[in-house]
């Protein structure tokens, strides 16, 4: 499979270098694997307009929104505090090893595309097809499912019951197609913005939530709370085995967004630098953002609260809102509320980014609608942003009675989605790493290498299979029943199944139309680990470069003291 480098300058590089973005023929050891690039010689390219901190802020935006501020209130009242903090810092070091896998690959070949072709690359076509449009087709329904999110929360404030939905869905829609005629700059610098906010308000709320559970708020009649939450008559783990089991989606749901960071490695303005930045200080700011304030959660608010199930808005029932609620704090719930108000829309704002660059680069590379490879001079993928906020009009379908139930079945199809994009990152790298060594290159070429390597991305792979088998138990009996009820196990596992379709469908197209495709995965020997490459890289590690003029290139990692100094930097 070619993939082809939509970075300007790299791509001029590799013309003069003799490895332009257009496809060689295929070859043993190409990267083509039977599959043409549909675009064309004439084509524009996406912009590098992301800077550092755009980077950073990404992958931060991306990962706070509704999965920490609502959605964490069911996995309380379903697997206890305990679960939830477990649950949270096991997805959260499995992150961890998934972004540093990413950063490894996406440091070495900045495509566009990024881990999607990498799956295509270094393990199978058909799987990395599967993989790419599962993962575009779940941000496609997750954006009308934030937008109508964004409606009930607006409805926290009085006065606005009576207004219909419509009324804020237009206006919403709206704003996302204003942010997409600036293309990606203009995406980052939204995405910068409403990052600094949301950071803001989890900064403010550690604080808050610590003299919540030291007693230090007059209102608040339960005085000192401590951890007697934790304690009986209320339970540390709810509902056993099933109660933790349905925490791992949860949290996996909170943290997707998070490899966001490797999706815009082709609109970097310097990858080498920038994206193992970003993948180090994201995972820790991530690991305080969340575990910090879900364990100042489980602290201060019962996980049976009544206030879990008041009618209203969506909001009501975030166990960040209830918790100043029970302080009896005025006003702030309110401020609160915009807080998550402007976190939905940031994961909004991320759909459109997610979706429209996983689409253009499967188009790009044979597997999707040529129409779709279009970019415009401004570097805008025109025809995939105008299908993604076409979906977005999804959203009025919440308007009509059953539209609750079309809206379970939308956003079945991507609920396991990032576990299996996950699985396959540290499947691809797992590979790549033994690609590398067959063709006698050594770690000490790689210009950033994974924390834990290889051994990291096994483990990342078990903890995502031990997720997928835990998610499997729950939809089969899922808490609070009922017991093997089809359309429940469905709502809960449908993207497992529509996973394999996806994989089966191109597998039987590439029988008729790839025949280099056929095998059911792409031989070490077979793996071309030179297209694609940055062009420095290509110097060092290039086919034809000479095994004694290799050199090293790698981080220097130093001493301890070193290493703990780079830890507050991150953190800072």
């Amino acid at each position: 499979m070619s993939l082809k480098h939509d970075n300007g300058d790299l791509a001029e590089k590799q013309a003069h270098a003799g490895l332009g973005s257009e496809p060689s023929p295929s070859r043993d050891g190409n990267f083509d694997n039977g599959l043409e690039s549909q675009a064309g010689p004439t084509q524009n390219i996406l912009r590098q307009d992301l800077r550092g901190r755009h980077m950073q802020m990404i992958a931060i935006g991306g990962a706070i929104g509704a999965g920490l501020f609502v959605s964490s209130g069911g996995a309380f009242q379903n697997g206890g505090p305990a679960s939830v903090l477990l649950g949270f810092m096991v997805v959260g070091f499995m992150i961890y090893l998934v972004m540093q896998a990413l950063a490894e690959l996406a440091v070495m070949y900045p495509v566009n595309g990024a881990f999607n072709m990498y799956i295509c690359r270094f393990v199978d076509p058909s799987w990395g097809f599967a993989c790419g449009w599962q993962y575009a087709i779940s941000w496609l329904t997750v954006l009308p499912f934030e937008i109508s999110a964004a409606c009930n929360i607006i409805h926290y404030w009085p006065g606005s019951e009576g207004i219909n939905n419509a009324a804020w869905i237009v206006p919403l829609l709206l704003g996302l197609v204003v942010i997409q005629f600036f293309g990606v700059r203009g995406y980052g610098e939204v995405e910068f913005v409403l990052s600094i906010m949301k950071i803001t308000a989890c900064l403010g709320f550690m604080i808050l939530g610590i003299i919540i559970c030291c007693g230090g708020v007059p209102s608040d009649p339960r005085g000192y709370i401590g951890a007697k939450y934790w304690h009986a008559p209320w339970h540390a783990f709810l509902n056993g085995f099933q109660g933790f089991c349905s925490v791992f989606v949860t949290a996996s749901f909170a943290y997707t967004g998070t490899e966001l960071t490797g999706l815009a490695a082709a609109e970097s303005a310097n990858p080498l630098k920038e994206i193992p930045k970003a993948s180090k200080q994201v995972v820790w700011r991530l690991a305080i953002f969340y575990i910090i304030n879900l364990f100042l959660v489980g602290l201060i608010v019962p996980a049976d609260s009544d206030l879990f199930k008041s009618p209203g808005a969506t909001s009501r029932h975030s166990p960040f809102v209830i918790a100043i609620q029970l302080a009896g704090i005025k006003y702030l719930p309110s401020i609160f509320n915009a807080v998550i108000l402007i976190s939905v829309m940031s994961v909004a704002n991320s759909c459109t980014y997610g979706s429209t660059r996983t689409m253009q680069a499967l188009a790009a590379n044979g597997m999707g609608p040529k129409l779709f490879t279009y970019i415009d001079r401004k570097g805008r993928p025109i025809s995939v942003i105008v299908l993604q906020l076409l979906f977005g009009c999804l959203a009025f379908i919440n308007l009509a009675p059953n539209g609750g139930d079309i809206f379970d079945w939308l956003l079945s199809l991507s609920g396991l989605s990032i576990l299996f994009i996950y699985g396959s990152i540290s499947l691809a790298h797992i590979r790549f790493r033994r690609a590398w060594a067959a063709n006698g290159h050594t770690l000490d070429e790689l210009p950033f290498r994974a924390a834990l390597g290889v051994w990291g991305s096994w483990v990342c792979l078990l903890i995502n299979v031990l997720a997928l088998m835990g998610q499997f138990y729950v939809a089969l009996y899922p808490v609070g029943g009922p017991n093997l009820d089809p359309e429940t196990f469905f709502k809960l596992y449908l993207a497992g199944p529509f996973l394999i379709g996806l994989y089966t469908t191109w597998k039987v197209y590439s029988w008729f139309k790839r025949p280099s495709d056929r095998p059911l995965y792409v031989k070490i020997k077979d793996i071309d680990i030179y297209t694609g490459m940055r062009q420095d890289q290509l110097v060092i590690s290039g086919a034809d470069v000479p095994e004694d003029q290799r050199h090293h290139v790698g981080e220097k990692k130093g001493g301890p003291k070193q290493y703990i100094m780079r830890i507050v930097g991150n953190v800072i």
